[in-house]
């Protein structure tokens, strides 16, 4: 995706924010948005934001996992499907 092809000035936005809410949901693509020739931010769709907050919420799981395997915090498979089973057994 080349965000050159998607960035706009501010006051196009203020001018036409109907018809960029619209972009936003067909296209999929953010949007930036600059003032006095700066990015200052970027807009998307709520679909492309719940996916992204998702995908970061997974990575964030999985970097913790990483921390824990290199601080040596594991434990063996077969010892906790064991201990599963037996919370299990119990309920």
């Amino acid at each position: 995706m080349k965000y050159s092809t998607q960035i706009k000035p501010i006051s196009y936005l203020k001018a036409n924010a109907a018809e960029v809410v619209r972009q936003l949901s067909a296209q999929r693509e953010p949007l930036v948005i600059t003032q006095n020739g700066e990015a200052k931010a970027v807009i998307q769709d709520i679909a492309t934001y719940e996916e992204t907050q998702e995908t970061l919420a997974l990575l964030k799981i999985l970097a913790l996992g990483n921390r824990q395997i290199e601080e040596g915090k594991v434990t063996p498979a077969a010892d906790a499907i064991r201990r599963l089973r037996g919370k299990k057994a119990h309920d």
